[in-house]
């Protein structure tokens, strides 16, 4: 059992209780019982951490029965507490304790100010006096020999806390192969490394955050990328890049283009902007070296803005996944053309020339702004679209990358107009029907538009379109080059929604109408351009593939 001994210093305060210490007490003692007159507590507020715990005497009439003591411990004057008491000055023995906890306190209170005044200068004094922007050059001649290009770095700074190197002005300049420029440019790199590494003479770099990167993606025709380094080896006696576990993007920029078969620079067919993310284990050998099949990183992106091609979207969510030449995109999210995008998109950079796929389902797009998107296309329909896309293909070194795009899917666009082919008013005027009712109001509109598509070529095709217009109804197919162009070849067959009486429909059917359930039916043909299209009258069933409206 423990208990607590009172001791004095006789020869500067003879009456007065200094301090206690803890002993232990023999069989002999602990069997005396407990004493019930006296007391001894510790003082509150005590810093047992600073100074020997303080006890004073509490006076009779405080006494509590749960504060029992079961010995009456002696000080080294055989004298006991209660006598200590009795020919004490109260006042002064509590003064007294209190001066010792003052003395104690103010001395941890120096010690803690000198241990931060020395965790400053650590921080801040001996990185000062460490200069290790005079390496830079060593960490250059490294970098360059590990990616096979020219590396410039402005400044290199040290912190301790948590030990990390600050690199500004950072940058990766092209091969000789292509254009003059930089592969990667970086305003600031901050590396945290591994203290345990350190230790032990090595360079383990636990996360990098880049701060306003721009990459600069560009293909050769005869097959590498300005950024991958087909000489790459394993030194030995030199560092590893070892795959880093976390890297932050912030503020980044992404560029891909191709070089025409001249070697002089292609159009931009790639792009992202304001583009931040994590991405996790990034394996930059891998990165580099062409013939690699590892994973080398994974992660979460957000664009403000990506174009690809003609295409624009903006406010994309995406999650990134690098692995063996190939960029995945999965559980794509965006704002397009005042709807929305959600698929897959994924990049394929192992060929010679660079490929896509990509799979997107489109709700609530404004087919005005989607269409003035692309050249010679704007203003030529409105309305509201959605469906499914299925594209791919590869990205040619050509001034048009994109045109060996092929797919499939099923569109519809709903309450629109096509202005230029005047749908409604040309088929009926085609059928000698003058009487233009509901289409002499709204000569190019129509309620649903609803086609598969097939893109193949530079031309899509269609081979069951359904157009419910304004006083007329249509079922056809056909095909409209997307080479520039904009040729036209449709057929189909027209349904006049409007009865007539019997001259009318006398006359049309001798134009080459049908009468079925007293509304007149036409083949027709359309040729020419979407700016000038071409109404003539079909040749039956071969016009519309034996289509048969079914009502």
């Amino acid at each position: 059992m423990i208990e607590s001994r009172i001791e004095r210093d006789p020869g500067k305060f003879p009456d007065r209780i200094i301090n206690a210490r803890h002993i232990r007490l023999s069989d002999d003692e602990r069997r005396s019982g407990p004493c019930k007159n006296h007391v001894v507590r510790p003082i509150s507020g005590l810093d047992i951490g600073l100074a020997p715990q303080l006890v004073y005497l509490v006076p009779p009439v405080l006494r509590s029965a749960k504060f029992l003591c079961r010995h009456i411990p002696l000080n080294s004057s055989g004298e006991t507490l209660d006598s200590l008491y009795r020919h004490s000055d109260h006042s002064e023995i509590e003064n007294t304790v209190g001066v010792a906890m003052t003395n104690r306190r103010g001395t941890g209170l120096i010690v803690l100010g000198v241990a931060v005044t020395l965790l400053v200068a650590l921080i801040f004094v001996i990185p000062a006096l460490f200069n290790v922007d005079r390496y830079r050059p060593q960490v250059v001649a490294y970098l360059q020999e590990k990616t096979g290009k020219q590396v410039e770095i402005g400044h290199l700074a040290l912190t301790l806390f948590p030990v990390a190197i600050h690199i500004n002005d950072f940058g990766v300049r092209n091969p000789p192969l292509f254009p003059s420029g930089y592969i990667v440019k970086v305003a600031r790199i901050d590396a945290e490394l591994s203290v345990a590494a350190v230790l032990h003479r090595q360079v383990v770099v636990k996360s990098v955050v880049l701060a306003d990167p721009v990459i600069n993606l560009t293909s050769d025709p005869d097959g590498p990328w300005n950024f991958e380094n087909p000489q790459a080896k394993v030194s030995q006696g030199t560092l590893p890049l070892r795959p880093i576990a976390r890297v932050q993007i912030n503020r980044g920029q992404l560029i891909a283009s191709n070089l025409l078969p001249s070697d002089a620079a292609g159009p931009i067919f790639f792009e992202a902007h304001n583009v931040s993310g994590e991405l996790e284990q990034v394996n930059l050998v891998g990165i580099i070296n062409p013939s690699s099949s590892s994973m080398d990183g994974r992660g979460s992106l957000k664009v403000g803005l990506l174009r690809f091609g003609a295409v624009e979207v903006k406010g994309l969510e995406s999650k990134l996944r690098l692995e063996a030449r190939h960029a995945f995109f999965t559980d794509v999210k965006a704002q397009l053309y005042g709807g929305s995008a959600v698929g897959e998109l994924c990049f394929d950079l192992s060929g010679k020339n660079a490929s896509f796929k990509t799979d997107v389902r489109l709700r609530e797009i404004n087919v005005v702004h989607l269409l003035a998107a692309f050249p010679n296309a704007g203003g030529k329909m409105t309305g509201k679209m959605e469906g499914d896309v299925k594209l791919g293909g590869e990205i040619a070194h050509s001034l048009r990358p994109l045109a060996g795009i092929h797919g499939a899917g099923h569109l519809t666009v709903r309450n629109g107009k096509v202005p230029s082919l005047k749908l409604n008013t040309n088929l009926m005027k085609l059928a000698h029907f003058n009487d233009l009712g509901p289409a002499k109001d709204d000569p190019s509109s129509f309620n649903l538009i609803s086609t598969d598509l097939e893109l193949a070529n530079e031309r899509i095709s269609s081979r069951v379109i359904d157009i419910d217009g304004y006083g007329v109804d249509v079922d056809g197919s056909g095909s409209v080059s997307v080479s520039g162009s904009d040729e036209l070849d449709y057929r189909g067959l027209a349904e006049i929604t409007t009865r007539e009486g019997f001259f009318t429909n006398t006359i049309a059917r001798l134009s080459g109408a049908s009468l079925i359930d007293g509304k007149l039916q036409f083949p027709f043909r359309i040729s020419g351009t979407i700016d000038s299209p071409v109404f003539s009258k079909g040749k039956g069933d071969k016009d519309v593939d034996a289509l048969k409206k079914r009502r």
